[in-house]
């Protein structure tokens, strides 16, 4: 997972932030969503609501929010990330 994250960093197909995935999920277009392990549980209903919708799955990264955030190199926690089709 880490390793495909990194690939994705510099591209347009990575959408970071949960207010951005929750848009991008209503939108369509999404095949993956890679959740922290500590992401709040009001986020992952909400993502298995749409996941029922529509056509993507949803992921753990295996990693706390500080963890995702510092792979991705952002200066800030991160509870969700999505990966466009």
């Amino acid at each position: 997972m880490k390793t495909e994250i990194r690939k994705l960093l510099g591209t347009e197909k990575l959408i970071i932030g949960t207010d951005r995935v929750l848009k991008a999920v209503r939108k369509g277009g999404i095949s993956k969503v890679v959740l922290a392990s500590n992401a709040p549980e009001t986020l992952r209903a909400q993502l298995e609501r749409y996941r029922k919708l529509a056509e993507f799955s949803v992921d753990d990264a295996g990693m706390t929010n500080d963890e995702l955030g510092t792979l991705c190199k952002k200066p800030f926690s991160i509870a969700a990330l999505a990966i466009l089709a």
